[in-house]
């Protein structure tokens, strides 16, 4: 029996009610889409849930009935699926591009990649999620749905299931529902929408294109639904350390799963030195036995040993396979995973063999960040901190004051923190792209590297942090640019006593190590930025206003080194 178009209500908007449901910012002026299988409810919660909102609610099947004058059914008997997908596409896309409205989809809509992105962008779309003996009682009492027609709805409704749960599972919140009563269900939908935050998001642009750093609360869990839309095929490479793989791949696993991924998983060992020549290539001959193909895409879940060595991998195997970074450290959600640069370590220092390798999505879970030690909070932020020094004296204010709250475990002020500084990075990286501005690009990045990466290779590798060996960097640029009347001490002097404030080596003591100013100098000498034999270091003017400066004769870099305690 089909339905008559003239009949069907149509619903406006009503007066918001006093005792509307508040819903969270993110939702602002945002359309609400249910999609599911048939039987799922879609429109009956529509309506109710349109009612308490005040918004209005539209049905797409009812919508493309009353367009084109006819059933669903004849339609689809008429022109076939393909050409009713077509049509609906344009209505729901008409549909979304006007004020917020709730609407309840076909059960089909949903799958067709076009629509997806649509919804995507104007509306905030749940699945409502049905087991299959309630979809069959209810679907089995209506016998004008096409897709059933001289069939068994337990047969039909179970395929559909195997093919359409992995795409509904994108959706941007998933419920589950029973037999329960729908203004019952409409309630359990409001709730989840006023929990619902939006994770946020930073593009990326690019001159062969733009990338999303995502970050926020329960990413891992959502992965698929997040890379879906931007990777080539549903299957992957998981590049992770047996550190990280027991805190995190599960929940990773779970999240590609729902949405169909197939994927395989590789378990490095932990630690700096597993950036090597040797350890790059066990593990591309691992990529290729697994077969991988020029779509399958590599994902680096870990910190930034990880995501150097996963990502140089993805720049070389096959010419360039897709790039995920998933950062776990604080370290590698502010710094080493957004930019593409990817690197490995040689014995004549750090990250002198590498490549600009730009991943498709940067994924920055907030929640992994509880799992880790502070001195790994202390080592990321760092990093934080320099973002503010290059760039931004504001950010550096900030940094002053949430600094405490930050490596303390705050996880509202953590996520500022990671966004703040990616928003820096990203605004570089877009102007810079392959740090080839020396003077006042991408490489200002660097503050503090040079000394740090001496530092590290001094220590030997993995004996003192990246980001420890930052902070003492930024430390002794900033001494050396007041020596050379660059910068006024009063700035050395407060950027030097934060980083201690916060546990941080900001003067070169702190480390406890013996260093040889000689052994730093060689390793400097052998720093990237070498150019024409002449070393050219990021110097501070002032907190928030950095430039490249050519050193030569070395003396003053030594008597800089000698002040803070080296032999």
């Amino acid at each position: 029996m089909t339905r008559n178009t003239a009949t069907t209500p149509i619903h406006k908007a009503i007066p918001l009610r006093e005792d509307a449901p508040i819903l969270p910012e993110s939702l602002s002026g945002r359309s609400i889409v249910l999609v599911g299988l048939m039987g799922a409810g879609k429109t009956s919660i529509g309506r109710r849930l349109a009612a308490r909102l005040g918004l209005p609610f539209h049905d797409a099947d009812a919508e493309i009935e009353l367009a084109a004058g006819t059933s669903i059914a004849e339609l689809f008997n008429r022109f076939g699926e393909a050409e009713f997908r077509a049509g609906e596409r344009r209505v729901i896309r008409r549909m979304l591009a006007g004020e917020p409205i709730v609407l309840a989809t076909g059960g089909g809509a949903f799958m067709d990649t076009e629509t997806r992105a649509t919804v995507r962008r104007d509306a905030v779309s749940l699945w409502l999620r049905v087991p299959l003996p309630t979809l069959v009682r209810r679907v089995s009492q209506r016998s004008h749905r096409p897709l059933l027609v001289g069939q068994e709805p337990a047969d039909v409704l179970q395929r559909l299931m195997e093919q359409r749960h992995p795409v509904y599972a994108e959706a941007d919140l998933v419920l589950d529902c029973g037999d329960e009563p729908p203004d019952h269900t409409t309630s359990r939908v409001v709730t989840a929408l006023q929990a619902w935050q939006a994770p946020r998001r930073l593009s990326l642009s690019l001159s062969q294109g733009s990338y999303d750093v995502v970050v926020g609360s329960g990413l891992l869990s959502r992965a698929g639904a997040l890379l879906a839309p931007v990777l080539p095929q549903k299957r992957c490479v998981v590049i992770t350390d047996d550190i990280v793989a027991p805190l995190h791949l599960a929940a990773l696993q779970a999240g590609l799963a729902a949405t169909g991924f197939q994927h395989d998983v590789i378990v490095l060992p932990n630690g700096e030195r597993a950036k090597s020549l040797e350890q790059y290539t066990q593990l591309i001959d691992r990529l290729l036995d697994l077969r991988v193909e020029r779509r399958t895409a590599i994902v680096a879940l870990g910190g930034g040993v990880v995501g150097d060595l996963a990502g140089f991998a993805a720049a070389t195997v096959l010419r360039g396979l897709p790039l995920v970074q998933i950062p776990t450290t604080l370290l590698a959600q502010v710094d080493s995973s957004v930019g593409g640069k990817t690197a490995i370590n040689t014995r004549h220092g750090k990250n002198l063999l590498g490549a600009f390798h730009q991943p498709r999505m940067v994924l920055a879970d907030t929640d992994t960040l509880a799992t880790l030690p502070p001195r790994e909070l202390r080592a990321g932020y760092a990093e934080t901190v320099k973002a503010g020094l290059i760039g931004d004296a504001g950010f550096f204010g900030w940094c002053e004051s949430h600094g405490e709250a930050v490596i303390a475990g705050d996880r509202p002020v953590q996520a500022e923190a990671v966004l703040r500084a990616c928003a820096f990075k990203a605004q570089v990286v877009g102007e810079d792209e392959r740090e080839e501005k020396p003077n006042n690009g991408r490489a200002l990045l660097n503050l503090g590297h040079t000394f740090g990466h001496a530092i590290e290779a001094e220590c030997g590798y993995g004996n003192v942090l990246h980001g420890e060996a930052v902070a003492a960097g930024i430390g002794l640029a900033f001494q050396l640019a007041t020596r050379l009347g660059l910068c006024d001490a009063s700035d050395t002097d407060r950027v030097i006593a934060h980083l201690n404030s916060v546990g941080l080596p900001g003067d070169l003591s702190r480390l406890n190590r013996r260093l040889s100013a000689d052994g730093l100098l060689d390793h400097m000498r052998r720093d990237k930025k070498m150019r024409d034999g002449r070393m050219h270091l990021i110097l501070p003017h002032a907190i928030g206003r950095c430039a490249t400066i050519s050193i030569t004769p070395l003396e003053q870099v030594r008597a800089v080194l000698t002040a803070a305690g080296c032999s």
